[in-house]
């Protein structure tokens, strides 16, 4: 008996992949984008084209330089978050640090006007009046492991999963 390989593939489940970039202001306050299609607040950062072979890290790259106009190697991988939601497939994102932006970086910010209607910098501890619950919990694991040293944060919804004994 043979595998059929293509068969196998296309049985297996889907799951999206997402990117994002935590960028800061020297004292402390993060980067956050307010899109035209959703209520929350959100870092910027996209979906994985996975049609065009890119990484996560590629991801971050390409959709901070398209949402917010700034070309910048993403650093060290922060957080890892499998997602789970009745309204679509699972979802891993992937945050990466930005580093501490200048003030020259932050006046050079564009837009994306077809997706983005303004940025701001938020303080550590207002993100989860801005952004979703989600997101606050891996804003909050991004920034720990900033704090720390340490990471990646592994997640599952936003928090750290259960070990079994």
């Amino acid at each position: 008996m043979t595998l059929d390989y293509a068969a196998y593939i296309a049985s297996l489940p889907r799951v999206l992949a997402g990117a994002g970039t935590v960028f800061r202001a020297a004292d402390g306050r993060v980067l956050l984008v307010e899109p035209n299609y959703r209520d929350t607040w959100v870092l910027p950062g996209g979906t994985v084209e996975s049609d065009q072979d890119e990484s996560p890290r590629q991801a971050a790259r390409r959709e901070t330089a398209e949402e917010i106009g700034l070309d910048l190697e993403p650093g060290r991988l922060l957080v890892v978050d499998w997602v789970r939601g009745p309204e679509r497939l699972p979802l891993v994102s992937y945050l990466f640090d930005g580093g501490v932006l200048d003030e020259e970086q932050f006046a050079a910010i564009r837009l994306q006007e077809e997706e983005l209607l303004s940025w701001r910098l938020v303080a550590p501890e207002e993100l989860a009046s801005y952004v979703d619950a989600r997101m606050a919990l891996r804003l909050g694991a991004a920034l720990r492991a900033l704090a720390d040293g340490r990471g990646p944060a592994e997640l599952e919804d936003g928090v750290p999963p259960q070990r079994s004994a």
